[in-house]
């Protein structure tokens, strides 16, 4: 017994050492040679860091493209999605509330016709990006509000659009944050 012992002691040690340190030093050092030294892709706006491009940010304003809803509160640290089933009365009664209060802002706009992204949080509650018919559907509102031409905010959201990788891979979407950056300097 005592000739398995020691050996099996001996490899749970080197393995707890070399994943502990070893591996924890290797990928440190290799985030290091990325642009932003392993902190994240931030966005800056007029040298103030405003945002994470991959990190989704709650967006209320009427002025403003929304975000899609986030279980997690839209904290990275708590990421998670609610886990509720679909059929869960107190989940039901979240979407509904969701719904109710996008017809509200979008008054023109069919209840079948909203886009599930904008009324069902994601796995991770951190998406940050939408569905193209998701923006183009906030297109009406944004404009009114801020007093924009319509064609003029749809050519800033067609200019978002991020395209699937090579043409297959994922769906065509809209990063919110990079949109509503781009749409406060619109003149």
């Amino acid at each position: 017994m005592k000739q398995h012992i020691l050996p099996a002691i001996k490899l749970t040690a080197l393995t707890i050492l070399f994943f502990i340190g070893v591996y924890t030093l290797v990928i440190w050092l290799v985030a290091q040679l990325s642009p932003e030294k392993g902190n994240g892709e931030t966005v800056t706006v007029n040298g103030k860091v405003v945002g994470y491009r991959l990190e989704g940010q709650k967006f209320t304003a009427d002025k403003y493209f929304w975000s899609r809803p986030s279980a997690a509160g839209y904290n990275a640290t708590a990421s998670a999605g609610s886990n509720k089933a679909s059929s869960n009365p107190d989940y039901l009664k979240e979407v509904q509330g969701r719904v109710d209060s996008f017809l509200v802002h979008h008054p023109t706009v069919k209840k079948e016709d909203i886009p599930s992204d904008l009324i069902t949080s994601s796995g991770s509650g951190l998406d940050p990006d939408i569905s193209v018919e998701a923006a183009n559907i906030q297109v009406n509102r944004v404009a009114a509000i801020r007093k924009i031409q319509r064609e003029k905010v749809q050519e800033l959201v067609n200019a978002h659009i991020q395209k699937p990788l090579a043409g297959l891979l994922g769906t065509a979407r809209v990063n919110v944050l990079a949109l509503n950056i781009d749409l406060d300097q619109l003149k």
